[in-house]
C-alpha cells in the first residue's frame, strides 16, 4: 500500500526546499565573489549539481512512488556525473565550463520539462508547473550559453579604480549565478506554499445516524 504524500516524513515539499537551499548558496557564492572565473564558477558548479543529484537520488526512495522514479533517477544521474566533471581540478578551464554547463542544463532541462509534462496527471497541475518553469529556466540557460560569448571580451576603466576587461566566462559565470538565484526564489516559495488539503468524503446519512 502507498502511503499518502501527507503521511510520509519527506513529500515533494522537502525536495523543492532542499533544491532551494543549494541553489540559493550557489547564487551568493558567485554574487558575493569578484572572481567570475571558471575554476570559480566550476567549482560553484560542480557542489551545486552534486547536491543537487544527491537530492534527486534521496527521493527515489523517500518521496516518489515506485511508478514516478524514473524522472528523478535520471536528474540525480545527469547532475552527478556533471558535478562530478566540472569537481576535477586540472578540468577547471574556460572551455570545460562552458561545455559541463551547457551540457548538464539542456540534459537535465528537456528531462524536467518532459517528465513534468508527462506526469500531469499523477503529480498534479501544481507539481507540473514547477517541473515546467525549472526545465524551461534550465534550457534558457544552456542556449544562452551556446551564444558565440566564449571568447568575447571587452576593455572597459572606471576613473579611480583602474582599467578592467570584461570577458566571455564572467558573463557565463554571472548568468549561472542569475539562472541559480531565479531557481531558488521559485523553488522556495513552492516549498513554502500551503498545499490543498484532499477533500473529505461525505459520510452516508445511515452511517451518520448509527
Amino acid at each position: 500500500m502507498t502511503t499518502p504524500s501527507s503521511e510520509r516524513a519527506f513529500d515533494v515539499r522537502h525536495v523543492q526546499l532542499a533544491r532551494a537551499l543549494f541553489a540559493a548558496l550557489a547564487a551568493v557564492m558567485v554574487t558575493f565573489s569578484s572572481d567570475h572565473s571558471a575554476p570559480l564558477g566550476l567549482g560553484v558548479f560542480s557542489g551545486f549539481a552534486l547536491a543537487t543529484g544527491l537530492v534527486f537520488a534521496l527521493s527515489v526512495w523517500l518521496v516518489h512512488p515506485r511508478g514516478e522514479r524514473l524522472i528523478p533517477a535520471l536528474l540525480a544521474i545527469v547532475s552527478i556525473v556533471a558535478g562530478m566533471v566540472a569537481s576535477v581540478g586540472t578540468w577547471r578551464t574556460t572551455g570545460v565550463f562552458f561545455g559541463v554547463v551547457i551540457a548538464w542544463a539542456l540534459v537535465s532541462g528537456a528531462i524536467e520539462l518532459i517528465g513534468a509534462l508527462r506526469q500531469r496527471k499523477t503529480i498534479g497541475a501544481a507539481g507540473a508547473r514547477d517541473g515546467v518553469l525549472i526545465g524551461i529556466l534550465s534550457l534558457v540557460l544552456g542556449v544562452v550559453l551556446l551564444l558565440p560569448i566564449q571568447q568575447y571580451a571587452l576593455d572597459y576603466s572606471i576613473a579611480g579604480a583602474g582599467s578592467f576587461t570584461l570577458t566571455g566566462i564572467t558573463i557565463a559565470v554571472g548568468l549561472f549565478g542569475g539562472y541559480a538565484a531565479v531557481v531558488a526564489v521559485f523553488l522556495a516559495i513552492a516549498g513554502f506554499s500551503p498545499r490543498r488539503t484532499e477533500p473529505v468524503p461525505a459520510v452516508p446519512s445511515e452511517e451518520a445516524a448509527s
